[in-house]
């Protein structure tokens, strides 16, 4: 059904319904007002979604490039992951990234004072003991099952440290960390690192969780 209708701003028009009775015009101002209005309609949805983006990385996520050889072969140097501290509880696997901006801190300089990237061991209330000469790690007295491991654990990395892989109790909001890379890792088996002076680290320098791999794009997806 068609007909013609016409009023005193325009010629004119054809004002057609489909077979399904779905009204539609072929008037030039209302094709160029459909336009508009979806042009609009990009637009808005574009600057939301940049505005979230901003957001989101501003207050919930952090964009952490993987600086050393640490924590080869779960992760090589110049990779590029996403870490969140939002709603997180420390976890024994999770692999975090660690403030190292603590006041016992032995070295001023700005290398040493990088954030870290290491596994968390055990969590407070846990024990950890070491068997340096068969390179394997006990939580709560069973060893772990650890194929993410680059290396055994066969070293204490520092000597002056009195950690010598007997068992130690993890205190009240702090975890006990450990490279991937056991042999090539400074980690809590050094009393450089951690607040307390004893490898222990309190969960407070915990920058965040590593959630997700980004670079390299071959790579991409969440961790294990």
């Amino acid at each position: 059904m068609s007909l013609f209708k016409k009023n005193k701003h325009e010629r004119n028009y054809f004002v057609e319904y489909d077979t399904d009775y779905v009204y539609y015009t072929s008037s030039k101002k209302a094709d160029n007002t459909s336009y508009k209005t979806e042009l609009f309609d990009w637009i808005d949805i574009v600057v939301v979604a940049l505005v979230t983006v901003i957001v989101a990385f501003t207050f919930l996520f952090r964009v952490a490039t993987i600086d050393g050889v640490s924590m080869q072969n779960t992760f090589q140097d110049g990779e590029k992951v996403i870490i969140s501290n939002l709603d997180y509880t420390p976890s024994s696997g999770d692999v975090v990234v660690l403030s190292r901006n603590y006041l016992n801190n032995p070295d001023n300089d700005e290398q040493s004072a990088r954030p870290i990237i290491k596994r968390i061991i055990a969590t407070e209330g846990q024990t950890v003991s070491i068997d340096f000469a068969r390179g394997i790690v006990y939580v709560d007295g069973q060893a772990l099952s650890e194929p993410y491991t680059k290396t055994p654990t066969n070293n204490k990395l520092d000597l002056d440290f009195p950690f010598d892989g007997d068992v130690v109790t993890v205190p009240e909001n702090c975890v006990f960390v450990l490279g991937d890379n056991r042999n090539n890792s400074l980690d809590s088996r050094s009393s450089t690192i951690g607040n307390l002076g004893n490898g222990m680290i309190d969960t407070r320098y915990i920058i965040g969780k590593v959630r997700f791999r980004i670079f390299p794009i071959s790579k991409f997806g969440g961790i294990k």
